[in-house]
Protein backbone atom coordinates (compact mmCIF):
# COMPACT_ATOMS: atom_id res chain seq x y z
CA UNK A 1 0.00 0.00 0.00
CA UNK A 2 1.38 3.54 -0.37
CA UNK A 3 1.93 6.03 1.63
CA UNK A 4 1.23 9.68 1.66
CA UNK A 5 2.45 11.91 4.08
CA UNK A 6 -0.15 14.57 4.61
CA UNK A 7 0.90 17.92 6.67
CA UNK A 8 -3.13 19.45 7.67
CA UNK A 9 -2.33 21.36 10.68
CA UNK A 10 -6.29 23.84 10.64
CA UNK A 11 -9.57 22.01 11.05
CA UNK A 12 -9.98 23.49 7.32
CA UNK A 13 -7.38 21.55 6.05
CA UNK A 14 -8.74 17.92 7.38
CA UNK A 15 -11.87 19.76 5.90
CA UNK A 16 -10.60 20.12 2.35
CA UNK A 17 -8.51 16.52 2.65
CA UNK A 18 -11.51 14.58 3.65
CA UNK A 19 -12.95 14.69 -0.19
CA UNK A 20 -9.32 13.93 -1.71
CA UNK A 21 -9.02 11.43 0.29
CA UNK A 22 -12.52 9.51 -0.95
CA UNK A 23 -11.34 10.18 -3.92
CA UNK A 24 -7.75 8.78 -3.82
CA UNK A 25 -8.90 5.19 -2.71
CA UNK A 26 -6.39 3.39 -0.58
CA UNK A 27 -3.24 4.99 1.09
CA UNK A 28 -1.86 4.65 4.31
CA UNK A 29 -1.20 7.87 5.79
CA UNK A 30 1.61 9.44 7.68
CA UNK A 31 1.99 12.41 9.44
CA UNK A 32 -0.12 15.44 10.66
CA UNK A 33 -4.10 15.01 10.47
CA UNK A 34 -7.39 15.02 12.38
CA UNK A 35 -7.49 11.06 13.87
CA UNK A 36 -10.52 10.29 12.16
CA UNK A 37 -8.27 9.21 9.40
CA UNK A 38 -6.17 7.31 11.13
CA UNK A 39 -3.27 7.86 13.56
CA UNK A 40 -1.12 10.36 12.79
CA UNK A 41 2.42 11.22 13.97
CA UNK A 42 0.75 14.62 15.74
CA UNK A 43 -2.73 15.17 15.61
CA UNK A 44 -3.95 18.74 13.94
CA UNK A 45 -5.52 20.34 17.42
CA UNK A 46 -1.82 20.30 18.88
CA UNK A 47 -1.10 22.77 16.35
CA UNK A 48 -4.23 24.90 16.13
CA UNK A 49 -3.18 28.56 17.03
CA UNK A 50 -4.04 32.12 15.81
CA UNK A 51 -2.71 35.49 16.07
CA UNK A 52 1.45 36.52 15.33
CA UNK A 53 2.33 36.35 18.89
CA UNK A 54 0.36 33.12 19.45
CA UNK A 55 2.42 30.79 17.18
CA UNK A 56 5.81 31.88 19.29
CA UNK A 57 4.18 30.04 21.35
CA UNK A 58 4.29 26.46 19.75
CA UNK A 59 7.83 26.94 17.82
CA UNK A 60 9.96 24.38 19.96
CA UNK A 61 6.97 21.97 18.93
CA UNK A 62 6.67 22.81 15.13
CA UNK A 63 10.69 22.21 14.58
CA UNK A 64 10.22 18.53 16.37
CA UNK A 65 7.67 17.85 13.82
CA UNK A 66 9.11 19.07 10.96
CA UNK A 67 12.40 17.20 11.76
CA UNK A 68 10.40 14.05 12.49
CA UNK A 69 8.27 14.76 9.56
CA UNK A 70 11.01 15.32 7.34
CA UNK A 71 11.98 12.22 8.29
CA UNK A 72 8.92 10.19 7.57
CA UNK A 73 9.13 11.84 3.75
CA UNK A 74 11.66 8.78 3.37
CA UNK A 75 9.16 6.19 3.98
CA UNK A 76 6.67 8.32 1.23
CA UNK A 77 5.43 7.81 -2.24
CA UNK A 78 4.04 11.68 -1.52
CA UNK A 79 4.04 14.31 0.48
CA UNK A 80 0.24 16.50 0.22
CA UNK A 81 0.94 20.09 2.23
CA UNK A 82 -2.52 22.33 3.02
CA UNK A 83 -2.31 25.35 3.67
CA UNK A 84 -0.13 26.91 6.69
CA UNK A 85 2.74 28.31 5.52
CA UNK A 86 4.06 29.19 8.22
CA UNK A 87 5.08 25.36 9.27
CA UNK A 88 4.52 23.84 5.67
CA UNK A 89 7.14 26.24 3.79
CA UNK A 90 9.84 24.96 6.55
CA UNK A 91 8.86 21.71 6.67
CA UNK A 92 9.33 21.55 2.29
CA UNK A 93 12.42 22.67 3.13
CA UNK A 94 13.59 20.23 5.29
CA UNK A 95 11.89 17.53 3.41
CA UNK A 96 13.74 18.69 0.53
CA UNK A 97 17.39 18.62 2.27
CA UNK A 98 16.90 15.00 2.81
CA UNK A 99 14.70 13.39 -0.38
CA UNK A 100 15.59 15.04 -3.27
CA UNK A 101 12.96 12.92 -5.60
CA UNK A 102 9.56 12.14 -3.42
CA UNK A 103 6.77 14.53 -5.27
CA UNK A 104 5.23 16.86 -3.28
CA UNK A 105 2.10 19.08 -4.17
CA UNK A 106 0.99 21.80 -2.06
CA UNK A 107 -2.90 22.36 -2.04
CA UNK A 108 -4.35 25.48 -1.10
CA UNK A 109 -1.01 27.88 -1.58
CA UNK A 110 0.39 30.69 0.49
CA UNK A 111 -2.16 33.18 -0.40
CA UNK A 112 1.06 35.15 -2.26
CA UNK A 113 -1.64 38.21 -3.11
CA UNK A 114 -2.11 39.23 0.21
CA UNK A 115 1.44 39.53 1.57
CA UNK A 116 4.73 37.72 1.74
CA UNK A 117 5.22 38.01 -2.20
CA UNK A 118 8.65 36.24 -1.83
CA UNK A 119 6.91 33.05 -0.61
CA UNK A 120 5.93 32.03 -4.61
CA UNK A 121 9.45 31.53 -5.64
CA UNK A 122 10.22 28.94 -2.26
CA UNK A 123 7.22 27.16 -2.92
CA UNK A 124 8.32 26.65 -6.14
CA UNK A 125 11.47 25.94 -5.46
CA UNK A 126 10.40 23.19 -2.93
CA UNK A 127 7.24 21.83 -4.62
CA UNK A 128 6.69 19.83 -7.39
CA UNK A 129 2.86 20.60 -8.04
CA UNK A 130 0.98 23.58 -6.71
CA UNK A 131 -2.64 23.20 -6.53
CA UNK A 132 -4.40 26.32 -6.68
CA UNK A 133 -8.03 26.77 -5.57
CA UNK A 134 -8.38 30.58 -6.81
CA UNK A 135 -8.72 31.28 -10.35
CA UNK A 136 -6.65 34.28 -10.17
CA UNK A 137 -3.62 32.68 -8.36
CA UNK A 138 -1.63 32.31 -11.99
CA UNK A 139 -0.79 36.03 -11.21
CA UNK A 140 1.31 35.03 -8.39
CA UNK A 141 3.22 31.77 -8.84
CA UNK A 142 4.30 30.80 -12.69
CA UNK A 143 3.49 26.71 -12.83
CA UNK A 144 0.26 26.81 -9.86
CA UNK A 145 -2.63 24.92 -11.66
CA UNK A 146 -6.05 26.10 -10.71
CA UNK A 147 -7.72 22.93 -9.28
CA UNK A 148 -11.06 23.86 -8.72
CA UNK A 149 -12.25 24.97 -5.36
CA UNK A 150 -12.54 22.24 -2.72
CA UNK A 151 -15.73 24.24 -1.11
CA UNK A 152 -18.07 23.46 -4.36
CA UNK A 153 -17.11 19.22 -3.41
CA UNK A 154 -17.93 19.92 0.20
CA UNK A 155 -21.01 21.96 -0.64
CA UNK A 156 -23.88 19.43 -1.66
CA UNK A 157 -26.72 21.86 -1.63
CA UNK A 158 -27.37 25.58 -2.12
CA UNK A 159 -30.07 28.05 -2.24
CA UNK A 160 -32.65 27.99 -5.35
CA UNK A 161 -34.50 31.19 -4.14
CA UNK A 162 -34.32 33.72 -0.87
CA UNK A 163 -37.03 32.49 1.75
CA UNK A 164 -37.78 34.42 5.15
CA UNK A 165 -37.56 31.56 7.30
CA UNK A 166 -37.15 33.52 10.49
CA UNK A 167 -33.86 31.48 10.89
CA UNK A 168 -30.47 33.57 11.56
CA UNK A 169 -27.00 31.83 11.37
CA UNK A 170 -24.26 33.13 13.91
CA UNK A 171 -20.64 32.18 12.98
CA UNK A 172 -17.87 32.91 15.38
CA UNK A 173 -14.73 31.17 13.73
CA UNK A 174 -13.03 28.28 14.83
CA UNK A 175 -10.49 29.66 16.64
CA UNK A 176 -10.76 30.18 20.32
CA UNK A 177 -9.59 34.00 19.96
CA UNK A 178 -11.84 34.31 17.35
CA UNK A 179 -14.80 33.06 18.96
CA UNK A 180 -13.94 35.05 22.85
CA UNK A 181 -13.96 38.50 20.07
CA UNK A 182 -16.86 38.03 18.74
CA UNK A 183 -19.20 36.06 21.32
CA UNK A 184 -20.62 38.49 23.24
CA UNK A 185 -21.25 41.12 20.73
CA UNK A 186 -23.00 38.18 18.94
CA UNK A 187 -24.91 37.05 21.91
CA UNK A 188 -26.26 41.00 21.90
CA UNK A 189 -27.45 41.23 18.30
CA UNK A 190 -29.11 37.79 19.05
CA UNK A 191 -31.30 38.85 21.74
CA UNK A 192 -32.71 42.19 19.26
CA UNK A 193 -33.87 39.92 16.62
CA UNK A 194 -37.38 37.67 16.91
CA UNK A 195 -35.80 34.94 15.59
CA UNK A 196 -34.36 31.56 15.87
CA UNK A 197 -30.66 32.36 16.51
CA UNK A 198 -28.62 29.27 15.45
CA UNK A 199 -24.85 29.52 16.58
CA UNK A 200 -22.47 27.42 14.44
CA UNK A 201 -19.98 25.02 16.91
CA UNK A 202 -16.85 23.51 15.06
CA UNK A 203 -17.17 19.69 15.16
CA UNK A 204 -14.09 19.38 17.20
CA UNK A 205 -14.79 21.44 20.11
CA UNK A 206 -15.81 19.14 23.24
CA UNK A 207 -18.34 20.02 26.43
CA UNK A 208 -15.55 21.75 28.02
CA UNK A 209 -14.22 23.55 25.17
CA UNK A 210 -17.64 24.97 24.45
CA UNK A 211 -18.66 26.05 27.95
CA UNK A 212 -15.38 27.69 28.08
CA UNK A 213 -15.49 29.34 25.43
CA UNK A 214 -19.31 30.29 24.54
CA UNK A 215 -20.84 30.45 28.19
CA UNK A 216 -24.38 30.50 28.17
CA UNK A 217 -26.31 30.09 24.84
CA UNK A 218 -29.83 29.77 26.17
CA UNK A 219 -30.50 32.33 23.54
CA UNK A 220 -29.38 30.02 20.74
CA UNK A 221 -30.56 26.55 18.65
CA UNK A 222 -26.74 24.83 18.91
CA UNK A 223 -25.83 23.28 15.62
CA UNK A 224 -22.25 21.73 14.51
CA UNK A 225 -23.70 21.46 10.97
CA UNK A 226 -22.43 24.57 8.97
CA UNK A 227 -23.70 23.86 5.60
CA UNK A 228 -26.96 22.60 6.61
CA UNK A 229 -27.53 25.56 9.05
CA UNK A 230 -26.65 28.69 6.15
CA UNK A 231 -28.87 26.35 3.70
CA UNK A 232 -31.43 27.41 6.05
CA UNK A 233 -30.77 30.43 7.04
CA UNK A 234 -32.31 33.79 6.17
CA UNK A 235 -28.96 35.39 7.10
CA UNK A 236 -25.70 35.15 8.60
CA UNK A 237 -23.19 37.02 10.74
CA UNK A 238 -19.77 35.66 10.04
CA UNK A 239 -16.42 35.76 10.90
CA UNK A 240 -14.16 36.61 8.95
CA UNK A 241 -12.42 33.30 6.94
CA UNK A 242 -13.56 30.01 5.08
CA UNK A 243 -17.14 30.11 6.33
CA UNK A 244 -17.95 33.87 4.14
CA UNK A 245 -17.03 31.88 1.08
CA UNK A 246 -19.06 28.69 1.66
CA UNK A 247 -21.98 31.29 2.95
CA UNK A 248 -21.53 33.10 -0.14
CA UNK A 249 -21.15 29.88 -2.01
CA UNK A 250 -24.65 28.25 -0.45
CA UNK A 251 -26.19 31.98 -0.99
CA UNK A 252 -27.12 33.18 2.30
CA UNK A 253 -26.97 36.73 3.05
CA UNK A 254 -24.42 37.76 5.05
CA UNK A 255 -21.96 40.35 6.71
CA UNK A 256 -18.30 39.56 7.70
CA UNK A 257 -16.99 40.29 11.21
CA UNK A 258 -13.82 40.61 12.63
CA UNK A 259 -12.17 41.53 15.75
CA UNK A 260 -8.56 41.06 16.36
CA UNK A 261 -6.28 41.56 19.03
CA UNK A 262 -4.79 44.93 18.67
CA UNK A 263 -1.18 44.13 17.83
CA UNK A 264 -2.10 41.55 15.18
CA UNK A 265 -5.04 44.11 13.66
CA UNK A 266 -1.48 46.54 13.58
CA UNK A 267 0.74 43.99 11.68
CA UNK A 268 -1.93 42.92 9.59
CA UNK A 269 -2.93 46.33 8.24
CA UNK A 270 0.47 47.08 7.81
CA UNK A 271 1.67 44.57 5.62
CA UNK A 272 -1.61 43.04 4.47
CA UNK A 273 -2.56 44.43 0.94
CA UNK A 274 -6.19 43.74 0.23
CA UNK A 275 -8.88 46.76 -0.44
CA UNK A 276 -11.02 43.36 1.56
CA UNK A 277 -10.92 40.72 4.03
CA UNK A 278 -13.43 38.10 2.93
CA UNK A 279 -12.65 35.76 0.42
CA UNK A 280 -15.74 36.01 -2.36
CA UNK A 281 -14.97 39.74 -2.09
CA UNK A 282 -11.20 39.81 -2.80
CA UNK A 283 -12.18 37.09 -5.55
CA UNK A 284 -14.89 39.93 -6.88
CA UNK A 285 -12.05 42.48 -6.86
CA UNK A 286 -9.70 40.36 -8.92
CA UNK A 287 -12.02 39.89 -11.32
CA UNK A 288 -12.90 43.77 -11.42
CA UNK A 289 -16.06 43.57 -9.85
CA UNK A 290 -17.62 45.01 -6.71
CA UNK A 291 -17.58 43.29 -3.03
CA UNK A 292 -20.57 40.88 -2.87
CA UNK A 293 -21.14 41.70 0.97
CA UNK A 294 -20.39 44.39 3.92
CA UNK A 295 -17.30 44.13 6.33
CA UNK A 296 -17.12 45.14 9.81
CA UNK A 297 -13.52 45.32 11.18
CA UNK A 298 -12.66 45.98 14.69
CA UNK A 299 -14.27 48.44 16.44
CA UNK A 300 -16.79 48.28 13.59
CA UNK A 301 -18.25 45.46 14.90
CA UNK A 302 -20.61 46.38 17.16
CA UNK A 303 -24.96 46.32 17.56
CA UNK A 304 -25.47 49.02 15.53
CA UNK A 305 -24.09 48.08 12.99
CA UNK A 306 -25.05 44.41 12.75
CA UNK A 307 -28.24 44.82 12.91
CA UNK A 308 -27.94 47.62 10.63
CA UNK A 309 -26.93 45.66 7.78
CA UNK A 310 -29.63 43.03 8.25
CA UNK A 311 -32.23 45.34 8.02
CA UNK A 312 -31.55 47.18 5.20
CA UNK A 313 -28.95 44.91 3.01
CA UNK A 314 -30.14 44.22 -0.70
CA UNK A 315 -30.40 40.67 -0.59
CA UNK A 316 -32.32 39.86 -3.61
CA UNK A 317 -28.96 41.25 -5.51
CA UNK A 318 -26.45 39.59 -2.97
CA UNK A 319 -28.14 36.44 -3.93
CA UNK A 320 -27.78 36.70 -7.42
CA UNK A 321 -24.45 37.46 -7.72
CA UNK A 322 -23.66 34.61 -5.29
CA UNK A 323 -24.50 32.57 -8.55
CA UNK A 324 -22.00 34.42 -10.11
CA UNK A 325 -19.58 33.56 -7.80
CA UNK A 326 -20.13 29.43 -8.54
CA UNK A 327 -19.31 30.53 -12.25
CA UNK A 328 -15.90 32.12 -11.40
CA UNK A 329 -14.92 29.09 -9.48
CA UNK A 330 -16.51 26.68 -11.70
CA UNK A 331 -15.66 23.16 -10.37
CA UNK A 332 -14.83 21.49 -7.10
CA UNK A 333 -11.32 20.52 -6.35
CA UNK A 334 -10.61 16.64 -5.06
CA UNK A 335 -10.95 14.50 -8.19
CA UNK A 336 -8.22 16.85 -9.61
CA UNK A 337 -5.54 16.52 -6.70
CA UNK A 338 -6.57 12.93 -6.13
CA UNK A 339 -5.26 12.63 -9.60
CA UNK A 340 -1.83 14.79 -8.99
CA UNK A 341 -1.09 12.20 -6.38
CA UNK A 342 -1.92 8.95 -8.07
CA UNK A 343 0.69 10.17 -11.05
Amino acid sequence: MKKLLVSALEPSANLHLRPVLKELGEHKLLGIFDEEFGTPLFASKEFSVMGFLDVFLKLKKAKTAINKMARLSLEASHVLLIDSPAFNLPLAKAIRKINKNVPITWYILPKVWAWKKKRAKKVEQYCTNLASIFPFEDKFYTRCVYVGNPLLDEIKHTKKTLENSGKIVFMPGSRKSEIKSLITIFKEVAAKLNKENIIVIPKHFNDNEINALYGDLGGFTVSKDAHQSLLDAEFAFVCSGTATLEAAIIGTPLVLCYKAKAIDYFIAKRFVKLKFAGLANIIFDFCALPPLHKEFLQDEVNVKNLLSEYEYMDKESFFKRSLELKEILSHGSSEVVAKIIKI
